[in-house]
């Protein structure tokens, strides 16, 4: 059987494609916005205050923040040819790069914190051009594991605001207010009724902040009444420092390390995010992370020259739409717009960002552990075998012990402690590597290279025949192999006849053994039909649909164990495996 679950969740509400009515597309836009403004204010804030910088520069920051934000956002949202994934996922400042910018900030000033993030933000442009050549590294389990590890790596700042009360206020204020806020969002994201679900992130927050407020005083209206209604914060565009110093040369290592990290939470978010849109499951889009990655390094490349913290995708919109059941790309293009807005808006951000720390503390309380079963789900439908398992496990316990000093914190002290005392970057290294490691150590891989016609198949009969004896397989499994190689280029040469595909392709088929087991890799040019959807389809066939055309399909999900087609933008992969058990 392929691995391409089957069941259709018909709890989702809305669809990428679908629009809710205008009345629920605000709520939800404005709700989406309330709970990440705060992060997108809040690290240029932190960025800039503990670098010491100055408060004309610090009102850009966040205004720039705001509005790139936005803009990416809506780009995330709709699109626009190989820019952007076509999920409702968000854009916001990200808090992976608050210590190197500091550093940066403290060590050449803002020009060359702007540099660096430019030149950084090159290499995720590369690494989504071509993904497909790094798909062996960054996979579902790797996704899947970074995902499990950021409620690790957030967990200890976002739980050490749940105490973070004025002084004179009363003890109570802080399990109260947060309490309130945790009971009340639990209690509505487990009702049965779905319209109590789709407002729980609101009620909750707003719950908790009127506990705060009233009860305890700790609702920050001073800054509410201080701010203008309506205004722009004077230009303080510090541009680029174009020396290329030492200190350029030095800070630079660390900017790309984390910019790839960025750029594996984002892989992660895509996956997550297609994973939690649609009523039947799909198989994983790789071109829609292509985008993402490229809006994301658009992100970072508009960031770096207005002089602002980089952005990344916020997880958080994964989590509320698991809430909601809303996956509406209209309502990410409401969200974005609604940054922009507010970046001319002062009173309306001060409103936001006056939300007491334990309220919005105990929400993420909420959506960390959604997103941590998100990151679960993805490894269970990948696939998760013992080796995996292995993988995983101790990536996560290896991020999850240097996260929280467990490992020997004495050794690890100055620079490196910026670099391991960070969870998600050590598991998502620990991950990539053990991955890497059972690769090239694994059985070296067998190739062919021909064309992809039906002229083709003597060579690939004769080419997986040659490899069963040299496994020393016995006929069956011979069997098996060759006829899954059959079927698979009858799948490939019927898409070439439908016109989807492109004349004069290449294939490439590799092979190699796992025990009892072979994994076959087909490579070829880009084609726009997913054979896992496909496979999926196959028991709902339309009444004039020719058999014949889904014989090749059926033949491939009986032979093979499990089927999955990764589609690039310039490359499709499709990997199958094939075990000897008796079909």
């Amino acid at each position: 059987m392929a691995d391409q679950p089957t069941d259709i969740h018909q709890d989702i509400r809305y669809e990428p494609d679908e629009r809710p009515p205008p009345a629920l597309l605000l709520g939800l836009g404005l709700q989406y916005a309330v709970l990440a403004v705060a992060g997108i204010v809040l690290t240029p804030v932190m960025m800039i205050r503990i670098a010491g910088g100055s408060e004309a520069y610090l009102s850009w920051a966040v205004f720039a923040a705001l509005v790139i934000s936005g803009v990416t956002s809506v780009i995330q949202s709709v699109r626009i040819g190989y820019v952007g994934a076509g999920y409702l996922l968000l854009m916001g400042s990200s808090g992976a790069f608050i210590a190197v910018c500091v550093s940066a900030l403290e060590q050449g000033g803002p020009g060359l914190m702007a540099s660096l993030i430019v030149i950084a933000s090159l290499f995720q442009f590369v690494l989504a051009t071509k993904l497909s050549w790094f798909r062996r590294i960054f996979t579902p389990t790797v996704a899947g594991t970074v995902l499990m590890l950021i409620p690790v790596t957030i967990g200890p700042i976002v739980l050490g605001k749940l105490t973070d009360v004025p002084e004179g206020v009363s003890p109570a204020a802080a399990p109260v207010t947060a309490g309130v806020t945790l009971v009340v969002t639990i209690a509505l994201s487990l009702a049965n009724s779905s319209t109590w679900r789709l407002w729980a992130p609101v009620i909750g927050i707003g719950a908790g902040s009127a506990t705060g407020g009233l009860g305890f005083g700790i609702y920050d209206t001073a800054r509410i009444l201080e701010a203008d209604w309506v205004g722009l914060p004077g230009v303080a565009w510090p541009g680029l420092d174009l020396s290329f110093g030492p200190a350029f040369w030095a800070l630079l290592p660390a900017f790309v390390l984390v910019t790839l990290i960025g750029a594996l939470d984002t892989i992660g978010d895509s996956i997550a995010i297609q994973r939690a849109s649609w009523r039947r499951p799909r198989a994983i889009d790789f071109r829609s992370i292509q985008g993402a990655l490229t809006a994301d390094g658009l992100g970072n490349l508009l960031s770096g020259f207005a002089g602002t913290v980089p952005n990344t995708t916020y997880a958080t919109s994964i989590s509320v739409a698991e809430i909601t059941r809303v996956a509406a790309r209209s309502v990410g293009t409401c969200v974005g717009i609604t940054f922009v807005v507010l970046a001319f808006l002062p009173k309306c951000v001060a409103a936001v960002v006056a939300i007491p720390s334990q309220v919005v503390a105990a929400y993420f309380i909420v959506l960390m552990a959604i997103l941590f079963v998100m990151g679960m789900r993805i490894l269970f439908q990948d696939g998760l075998d013992y080796r995996k398992g292995v993988i995983v496990g101790l990536a996560f316990w290896i991020g999850s012990a240097f996260q929280l000093d467990w490992i020997f914190p004495e050794y690890f002290q100055g620079p490196w402690s910026k670099l391991l005392g960070n969870g998600m970057t050590v598991g998502g290294f620990t991950v990539i590597f053990l991955t890497l490691f059972v690769d090239l150590t694994g059985p070296r891989r067998q190739r062919l290279k021909t064309a992809l016609s039906v002229d083709a198949y003597p060579k690939i009969d004769a080419f997986l025949s040659e490899f069963a004896a040299h496994q020393g397989w016995n006929e069956e499994m011979t069997d098996r192999l060759r006829a899954v190689g059959e079927e698979t280029l009858l799948t490939f040469i019927q898409q070439k006849e439908r016109g989807t595909a492109h004349d004069g392709r290449r294939l490439l088929l590799t092979a190699h053994g796992d025990g009892a087991a072979a994994d076959l890799e087909f490579i070829a040019a880009a084609d726009e039909t997913n054979i896992e959807d496909r496979m999926a389809l196959l028991s709902e066939r339309a009444a004039d649909t020719p058999v014949e055309q889904e014989l090749p399909l059926r033949l491939l999900r009986h032979y093979a164990s499990s089927v999955r087609h990764q589609q690039f933008h310039d490359t499709e992969v499709v990997t199958v495996r094939v075990e000897s058990a008796v079909s």
